[in-house]
């Protein structure tokens, strides 16, 4: 009798497999928006069909390690907008428009997973190193749902594979003197990073910067928000940094937020906190839209103390 339903369950076998293929697969949203930004560097250098795109040069332009940028373009690729060439890199064969790049964002889901992963690791209930069955067993998870999440960790330089086996986190929990230490050494270096002589910040970066604030204020907050939130402000400070046109300086700032990454994914301080660092962000770069340096920086010293004082009477960074 099992036998006359046999087809039946394995057409619902191999569907469930297909969508569970396909959501592993799907892009982060950190993937696309560089896609996005891929895609308006290609617009705007002028790009044509056979032309190479380098990652390397990618990474350094939008401020990312190599690492996000070859998930977006392989998010570009599935589209049919690039293709890796073997002996030569990843070729330009079809001139895309920008709304062909959005895709559904990555779920809530993962990012709540992102969340309570980030809380655990800082409280010290994870261990530095962790394999995929151990984080199946301890919140319940089937192997795709891990393997998604920590790829999404990976892409974001949280954790690496060892190897052999196995998941090591690159960003140990951080002590009150050590987050005080972080926020001293930013006040010295980012207000300057600003009066830089080479510094220079595209009108397009500034536009973006300002959309995506905007965005961040219109939307409902919820717990899993603060994993969009901290890369925008991560973002928004990697990029003066790299503005500055110091190597030095966006060095340092990318190492901070790496280092932030995993308390600030924990995030306690709730919508209000959310508001004043986007709007104090925000008038940072109406200053920079007009080139008034001097202001700019004395806004970002500000800034940072204030993160600073709130940060040594709460929790984790709120800034």
């Amino acid at each position: 009798m099992g036998l006359v339903f046999l087809p039946e369950l394995l057409y619902f076998i191999a569907t469930e497999y297909k969508q569970e293929e396909s959501r592993v697969n799907q892009p982060t949203r950190l993937q696309q928006d560089l896609a996005d930004r891929i895609v308006q560097l290609v617009t705007e250098d002028g790009l044509a069909v056979g032309d190479i795109l380098n990652e390397n040069s990618l990474a350094r332009r939008l401020e990312v390690s190599r690492t996000p940028v070859r998930g977006a373009l392989l998010h570009l690729e599935g589209l049919g907008i690039v293709a890796r060439r073997p002996n030569r890199g990843v070729e330009l064969i079809s001139i895309p428009r920008r709304e062909k790049v959005t895709s559904a964002p990555a779920t809530d889901e993962d990012e709540e997973w992102l969340v309570r992963i980030a809380r655990d690791h800082r409280s010290g209930v994870l261990p530095q190193e962790i394999s995929e069955v151990q984080v199946m067993r301890r919140y319940g998870l089937n192997r795709p749902i891990v393997q998604r999440v920590l790829s999404r960790l990976a892409e974001l330089e949280m954790v690496e594979r060892k190897p052999g086996y196995g998941w090591r986190f690159l960003a140990g929990t951080r002590d009150t003197a050590t987050h005080d230490e972080s926020y001293r050494f930013r006040i010295m270096v980012e207000p300057m990073g600003i009066l830089e002589p080479g510094f220079r910040l595209e009108p397009t970066w500034i536009e973006q910067m300002r959309r995506l604030h905007e965005d961040t204020l219109g939307r409902p907050w919820l717990e899993s928000s603060s994993v969009a939130f901290f890369e925008m402000n991560a973002a928004f400070h990697e990029g003066l940094a790299a503005a500055s046109g110091n190597r030095f300086v966006h060095a340092a700032i990318r190492h901070q937020n790496q280092l932030r990454r995993f308390s600030q994914y924990d995030w306690k301080f709730g919508f209000e906190r959310v508001v004043v660092n986007c709007r104090e962000h925000l008038e940072m770069l109406d200053y920079l839209a007009r080139d008034e340096r001097e202001i700019a920086s004395l806004l970002m010293r500000r800034h940072l103390e204030r993160a600073s004082h709130i940060r040594s009477r709460s929790g984790p960074d709120p800034g």
